[in-house]
């Protein structure tokens, strides 16, 4: 199979074939994924919480992504591989700059930011200098205590304005990819269809170009709170390949995720 780039997954979105995103953090689980056909590989500023036990993602540094980010990379020959930038690594533009080129320089093919309109300037400059950019609207983990804890995002008409008013905008900026974290699923079909770069959801239905999950959710292996729009596919299958074989089947045949899964 050959290799995923950005323009793989447009030329997806265009087809009107949906792709699947998982995160992963190692060489061998990232190597599983990849060749079962996961179509891009997160390393997510979610290991704070998966891996090393924090309660929510804000202790991760640059160096931790870098780390794992270097592992996958080494385990995989086709996912497009996207590192996070984790808290307070890009909050000014020259920041952004330097962190972004260690994550680049150690495997990834895309960076990740939360954020909206305060990232523009930023999402320019990295796309300008070869650094391709991921952004992320909706719930947005780093800003969990801005947001009062995990809570779903755009259910007012003002606040799902303004994230369609950032989609788009970040998309002028030069962005390449956008997630769109637990959203009720009307407005990220709105988003969906307002932008030609492709859109990731995860919380936030079936209508987006592609789903991202979390490997250890796929798994079951997650300690304590299992979030809403997750599946426990291992549960499903019994085996982690066969497991992530009937994630990849459900998201192409649009079964998952179901209803259940989503915030209205």
């Amino acid at each position: 199979m050959s290799k995923v780039t950005s323009s793989t997954l447009i030329k997806f979105k265009k087809e009107g074939k949906k792709f699947t995103a998982l995160t992963a953090y190692d060489a061998s689980f990232a190597g599983a994924f990849d060749s079962e056909g996961v179509d891009v590989l997160l390393v997510g500023d979610s290991l704070g919480m998966v891996l090393q036990g924090h309660d929510d993602t804000l202790p991760v540094t640059i160096a931790d992504i870098a780390y794992h980010t270097a592992c996958v990379k080494r385990g995989i020959s086709r996912a497009l591989l996207i590192a996070d930038m984790p808290f307070m690594s890009y909050s000014t533009p020259q920041q952004t700059m330097e962190n972004a080129a260690l994550l680049m320089q150690a495997g990834a093919s895309m960076v990740k930011v939360e954020g909206g309109h305060w990232l523009l300037e930023s999402v320019k400059m990295l796309t300008e200098r070869g650094i391709p950019v991921c952004a992320h609207l909706g719930l947005t983990p780093q800003s969990v205590n801005v947001f009062g804890g995990f809570k779903v995002q755009g259910r007012d008409a003002e606040n799902a304005q303004r994230i369609l008013d950032e989609a788009k905008a970040l998309q002028a900026a030069g962005a390449q990819l956008l997630v769109v974290e637990c959203i009720p699923p009307q407005l990220a079909k709105t988003i969906t269809e307002a932008l030609t770069i492709p859109v990731i959801g995860i919380g936030a239905g079936a209508d987006t170009d592609g789903q991202i999950l979390v490997m250890h959710d796929v798994l079951g292996i997650s300690s304590g709170y299992i979030p809403r729009f997750s599946k426990n596919y291992l549960k499903q299958t019994g085996e982690i390949r066969s497991a992530i074989r009937a994630y990849i089947d459900e998201v192409a045949d649009g079964t998952f995720p179901a209803e259940e899964h989503t915030f209205n």
